[in-house]
């Protein structure tokens, strides 16, 4: 049978994702810090577009871009708004499904009844002008402070280009991140030039910078002190007995007795295993969060963007109108209605930002008004299903509106998705738990611990949350106890009886 080339016309349906509609999902995901940087690029890419400074009011030669405030009972309106953004499912990652089953919750007006008890609440938002000015005051890098150090060392041009590298190799905490073998290959100079100058350099303050490891750090510092002699150096060799507390092999090891063991520990808790934390390389960003929850009267939470992360972008329609006169040829014409469109996109999409954000925080408020009222113990298992379902939308979107935002409650500031917790199933057939809750619950019975007599192992710990109607296994127990770097009973006993 002979082969042929044939020319055929088939009509099928298929989904595509249009330019614009990929910016406005790429905006959807973007923080406020990255979405003001976006902003700006597109400010200085198009001539059509202006940023709102907000002193004067637009007049109708301008088209602004939305400011959008709900309260929680309208969090189920305008259910149609962020469905264009949504995206396919395949583009939701197998770790953003949250494993919970959520479920409806009351109003916080029908459970708190309009008194709320804030006495536990945290501190989250802004504390006034000292944080403002402390964040603006200059902290010399490290990196600054051993240069400065470097040239009062006084050292020949080759070993001074040495330490200019190994100096470029120390981490913000202090650690050298260079193998000194593969320098001295790399320049072609002896390995005993190069842990020469790094003898040098190891004497530059902080004390203990340049150290390679934990133990070279510890060293240096009680070397500084003329406290490393042969017992120290023994227990230097075998921090890791320290960590699990196993005082009688160390005391075995370093050949002292038990007062001076507590006296060695003593020192080298004084020291400081990261010696550069003091030097920032970069100074802290605060964070601001995109939406603020406030109580309303009769125990309602009311739901508001936080107008300060949202870009105001204006569209100038009197300078369109100049510049469309102008234009020319077709070239001309073509990138001054390209720019036109972008421009009206733009402001679309970061208006349907604004809503799909604020109507996803509305319910996730309503959700989760138990956590708002009474603490972390009232979390309630919540996926993202849950959430999409109730507002119309897919679970993709709700991830990216999620991701990189936070809010601020009047317990603290939290990124969206610390509400999103999987499920553990109620051991009298009600209502599950939620993973953050139980956490807590272990948190408080280890808190709760005053003597060794008091000491819950994993197995009692279980006994005592099956007992509150939480169905847990013991691996799940020991699995959150190690998360949460909560020693093991036995750790927690040896180290009550040294305190005692």
């Amino acid at each position: 049978m002979a082969l042929s080339h044939r020319l055929e016309i088939r009509q099928g349906q298929g989904l595509v994702i249009t330019p614009q509609l990929q910016q406005a999902i790429k905006l959807l995901q973007l923080s406020n810090i990255e979405l003001d940087a976006f902003v700006e690029a597109e400010l200085e890419r198009n001539p059509l577009l202006q940023r709102d400074e907000g002193d004067h009011e637009p007049s109708g030669d301008v088209e602004p871009a939305r400011d959008a405030s709900l309260t929680h009972v309208d969090a189920v309106a305008d259910t149609t708004a962020g469905r264009e953004m949504d995206a396919p499912p395949e583009d939701v990652s197998p770790g953003e499904r949250a494993t919970g089953d959520g479920a409806e919750s009351e109003s916080a007006a029908e459970q708190a009844g309009g008194q709320i008890d804030w006495s536990r609440a945290g501190g989250g938002g802004f504390d006034g002008d000292d944080g403002y000015e402390s964040a603006l005051t200059e902290v010399p890098t490290l990196a600054a402070h051993l240069r400065a150090q470097l040239v009062q060392a006084g050292l020949d041009p080759a070993r001074n280009a040495i330490a200019e590298i190994l100096i470029d190799a120390v981490d913000d905490g202090g650690y050298l991140r260079l193998d000194v073998a593969e320098l001295a290959e790399r320049l072609g100079c002896p390995l005993t030039l190069v842990e020469a100058v790094l003898t040098t350099l190891q004497g530059f303050e902080p004390v203990g910078v340049f150290a390679r490891d934990v133990r070279e750090c510890l060293a240096l510092q009680l070397k500084d002190r003329n406290r490393h002699d042969p017992a120290m150096a023994a227990m230097l060799d075998n921090l890791e007995l320290l960590a699990k507390r196993d005082l009688a092999a160390l005391r075995r090891l370093c050949g002292v007795d038990d007062e001076d063991l507590r006296e060695m520990i003593a020192e080298i808790r004084a020291l400081t295993p990261r010696p550069g934390a003091a030097y920032h390389s970069e100074p802290a960003e605060t964070l601001v969060p995109d939406v603020m929850v406030r109580e309303g009267l009769g125990g309602l939470w009311h739901v508001e963007l936080n107008t300060d992360t949202l870009p105001r972008v204006l569209v100038d329609q009197r300078y369109h109108a100049r510049v469309s006169k102008g234009a020319r040829s077709d070239q001309e014409k073509t990138f001054v209605a390209d720019c036109m469109a972008s421009a009206n996109w733009l402001v679309k999409s970061l208006d349907q930002r604004a809503k799909t954000i604020l109507k996803v925080s509305s319910e996730i408020v309503r959700q989760q008004d138990g956590f708002l009222a009474y603490g972390v113990e009232h979390l309630r298992p919540l996926n993202l299903k849950t959430v999409a379902d109730a507002i119309g939308m897919h679970e993709s979107t709700v991830s990216r509106v999620t991701s990189n935002k936070y809010i601020s409650t009047p317990r603290g500031v939290f990124e969206l998705k610390f509400f999103f917790t999987s499920a553990i199933q109620s051991s009298e057939g009600g209502e599950a738990h939620s993973a953050a809750s139980v956490r807590h619950k272990i948190r408080a019975l280890v808190d709760s611990e005053k003597t060794e007599g008091d000491v819950h192992s994993d197995d009692r710990i279980v006994e005592i949350l099956k007992a509150a109607g939480v169905d847990i296994a013991r691996r799940t127990v020991a699995k959150y106890r190690e998360a949460m770097r909560i020693p093991s009973s036995v750790e927690r006993r040896r180290q009550m009886k040294e305190t005692a």
